[in-house]
C-alpha cells in the first residue's frame, strides 16, 4: 500500500509518523506539502498532529482552507483512507471531511496525561487492536461534539473507532474527599486541612503571579488562615442540597489566563 503524510506549518511528529508508516507498518510513504494542489496515487492520506498555522483564529481553521485540501476530500469521497492525529482530526473536523467538532477542554485548560479508551468500532484502523489502550493525550481542544442526530449516525454505522474506557479523574475537591473518607479523619479536620491547603496554593499562585511580595503573601495567608474556622462552622452547618460551587468571574478569569498567558507560554 501506498500512504501520504500531509505537512502544514507548525505540523510536529510528521517525521514520527513518517517512520512508523514506512518502517514500522511497512508501507511505501511519501511527503505531500500543503501547497501542493493533487495527490500522487495514495491509498492513505494521514495527516499528524501540531498546531498547523500557530493554530491561530482554532486548531484547523486555516489549514482546512490549504490548497491541498481538496485533494484529500476527493480522495476521502473515492473511498480512499484518511487518518488524522491529534491537529490531524481537527483539521479533518474543520473541513467537514469528518462531521462534529472539536472544543475546548471540559476545564478550559491543555490536558497532557495518559488515558485509556476502549476500541468500539472494527474497521480497517482498529482491526487486530486490544479491546482497550493505553494512549499519551496532548490538547486544548479534545472534547468532540456533534448533534445527537450524528452521534447516532455514528454508532448505528460503526463509526466510533475508540470510547473513553474510564471517567475522568474527579476535580481536585471531590479527590481530596474520597481520599480523606477512608482516613477516619472527622468532617471539620478533613474541611480544615483541605482549605488551609486551598489558602496556601492561592497565595503562592498569587506570589507569582501578581506578583507579591513575600511580606504582603504572608500577610494574606494569615488573613486567610484566620478566617477559615468562621468558614468551617458555616460549612458544617449547611444542608447537602445548599453544597455547590458557582464562581462565574473565577471561570472567566481562568479562561483568560488559559488564552493569554498560558498559551503565549507555550509557544
Amino acid at each position: 500500500m501506498q500512504a501520504t503524510v500531509v505537512v502544514f506549518p507548525g505540523s510536529n511528529a510528521d517525521a514520527e509518523m513518517v517512520h512508523t508508516l514506512r518502517n514500522v507498518v511497512g508501507m511505501s510513504t511519501r511527503v505531500a506539502w500543503h501547497k501542493d494542489t493533487d495527490l500522487e496515487p495514495t491509498d492513505l492520506v494521514a495527516i499528524p498532529g501540531g498546531f498547523s498555522y500557530g493554530d491561530y483564529l482554532r486548531c484547523g481553521a486555516i489549514a482546512r482552507v490549504s490548497p491541498i485540501m481538496p485533494a484529500i476530500r476527493r480522495h476521502a469521497e473515492r473511498g480512499g483512507y484518511v487518518i488524522g492525529v491529534c491537529n490531524g482530526f481537527q483539521i479533518l473536523t474543520e473541513a467537514g471531511i469528518l462531521p462534529g467538532a472539536l472544543t475546548r477542554n471540559r476545564h478550559l485548560r491543555f490536558e497532557c496525561r495518559d488515558v485509556f479508551v476502549k476500541t468500539q468500532a472494527r474497521g480497517p484502523f482498529t482491526r487486530g487492536v486490544p479491546e482497550v489502550l493505553r494512549l499519551p493525550i496532548a490538547h486544548a481542544e479534545g472534547r468532540y461534539q456533534a448533534d445527537e442526530a450524528t452521534l447516532h449516525n455514528l454508532a448505528a454505522d460503526d463509526r466510533i473507532a475508540f470510547l473513553e474506557a474510564l471517567a475522568p479523574a474527579p476535580q481536585w475537591p471531590v479527590a481530596f474527599a474520597l481520599a480523606a473518607a477512608d482516613s477516619g479523619a472527622s468532617a471539620r479536620a478533613v474541611l480544615a486541612s483541605f482549605a488551609a491547603g486551598w489558602a496556601e496554593n492561592a497565595t503562592q499562585a498569587a506570589l507569582k503571579a501578581v506578583p507579591l511580595g513575600q511580606s504582603a503573601a504572608q500577610r494574606i495567608l494569615a488573613a486567610l488562615s484566620a478566617a477559615i474556622p468562621a468558614v468551617l462552622d458555616r460549612a458544617l452547618a449547611m444542608a447537602t442540597s445548599e453544597v455547590q460551587a458557582f464562581v462565574p468571574m473565577l471561570a472567566i478569569l481562568s479562561s483568560q489566563h488559559e488564552e493569554q498567558y498560558s498559551r503565549l507560554f507555550r509557544s
